[in-house]
């Protein structure tokens, strides 16, 4: 991922130097495996572990002659460690250590995340709570549709912020496997004990369906849920990015000192980071496309999908961690406007009101078809001006007077919230 989009914590766990150190531990804990059933001396893993050492430059010569980045990971590190270093990689084939290593990087993006994950759900309450009174226009096509409140919105953010850590936490235990047992997965040159013990060390489960690689659906699954993820907070910077269009501006996103929103216009303020959000969702679902490409690998494997995942599971963690951050920081700061909110809820003269409308004078004993159309019609003709809709309803000689009397909580949008209260607590917004 580019430096633009990288975050310190995601950069460190995917860096070069992160990934050869995470591998030498996997190698080494294996020679540990084996001295621990006694089939290397342990003075021998002792001297592996206290002489073993990196040397990415040896490394890199090596590849450029045997084209094999394992193969001159090992040699390299062997070099170091002097007699003991036969030990090293014993018994094992390159993904044992290959993807033993990802497990681990995996699991370290993960938390990451789903600390990141936390800090949105943190400030997508606060707001909740602090404008769970305030209403708000509800939209349906992107057209007024009835009341809701503003902090109704963000409780049902929240609600799919607390999924998206169920499925990210299965994404990581999906992902939380190890894996050493040889060429084709029968541990062959290799004792069960060994995967076991190494997998214990790192807080992994042995994959034991593993063949020389670990099966691939699992990954792309992780890589699906990340998706998920990001789509949801394409959701979340779409409705801002919406409600800040300069017609309706009921929220902005936080415009510091000093910005810019435009080269050419400077009144502009523009939902710049909210579009950012947008188009980086877009790679997030390039990614798992590609991570669902790579589950169908030849018999026991082929290395098709390698390629492919030394780009797409950094760049999709490190993107996503990105993701959460910034929309963090403008959910935290985002401007809020309820005097526009009500300005809006206003603005087509009471249309709002006629559901409830049709609801009343059908619960008053009117045929539905008659009621619907009797309400349409008044509608209808207030969307062009002239008296408000309730005016026009209550105006109407063909409603008899129990009818008329049924329509009086129609208008009152603190009647047709009356319920918000309830799914506010049930949606856990009241807690805290």
């Amino acid at each position: 991922m580019i430096d633009r989009y990288t975050r310190p914590a995601l950069a460190r766990i995917w860096s070069a130097e992160h990934r050869l150190r995470v591998q030498l531990d996997v190698e080494l804990a294996a020679v540990d495996g084996w001295a621990a059933i006694g089939r290397v001396p342990a003075a021998d893993a002792e001297a592996l572990r206290a002489h073993a050492s990196l040397d990415p430059a040896r490394m890199a010569a090596l590849e450029a002659s045997t084209g094999h980045d394992i193969a001159s990971f090992v040699e390299a590190v062997a070099e170091t460690a002097g007699p003991a270093g036969r030990w090293l990689h014993f018994g094992l084939t390159s993904n044992d250590v290959n993807d033993t290593a990802l497990a681990i990087q995996l699991v370290e993006a993960t938390d990451v995340l789903l600390a990141g994950l936390d800090a949105l759900d943190s400030a997508i309450l606060v707001k909740a709570r602090a404008l769970a009174d305030v209403p708000q226009i509800g939209r349906t096509h992107g057209v007024h549709a009835e009341p809701i409140t503003a902090g109704l919105v963000f409780a049902r953010w929240h609600s799919e912020v607390q999924r998206g850590r169920r499925r990210l936490e299965a994404a990581r235990e999906e992902v939380r496997v190890g894996k050493v047992s040889g060429p084709v997965g029968t541990y062959a040159g290799l004792d069960p004990q060994i995967e076991r013990f190494v997998c214990e060390r790192f807080g992994l489960r042995p994959a034991r369906d593993a063949t020389q690689v670990v099966a691939r659906d699992r990954h792309a699954a992780y890589l699906c849920a990340l998706a998920v993820v990001g789509g949801s907070l394409e959701y979340f910077a779409t409705t801002i990015r919406g409600l800040q269009r300069t017609e309706v501006r009921e929220v902005e996103e936080p415009f510091r000192g000093g910005q810019k929103g435009s080269s050419s216009m400077p009144h502009k303020r523009n939902p710049e980071k909210c579009e950012r959000i947008c188009g980086q969702a877009r790679l997030l679902r390039a990614c798992a496309l590609a991570g669902l490409e790579d589950q169908a690998l030849w018999f026991e494997r082929d290395i098709s999908h390698s390629s492919t995942e030394r780009v797409i599971l950094p760049d999709a963690t490190t993107l996503l961690d990105y993701m959460l951050a910034l929309l963090t920081e403008i959910v935290a700061g985002l401007h809020v406007y309820p005097d526009a909110m009500a300005r809006n809820l206003a603005a087509t003269r009471g249309l709002w009101s006629s559901g409830p409308a049709l609801n009343a004078l059908i619960g008053a004993g009117l045929p539905r078809e008659q009621a619907y159309r009797l309400v349409q019609e008044h509608a209808q003709a207030a969307w062009d001006g002239g008296p408000t809709f309730q005016e026009r309803l209550l105006g109407d000689p063909r409603l008899q007077p129990a009818a008329r009397a049924a329509l009086s909580d129609s208008f009152d949008v603190k009647a047709q919230l009356r319920h918000v209260p309830q799914i506010l607590a049930d949606l856990g917004v009241d807690e805290g």
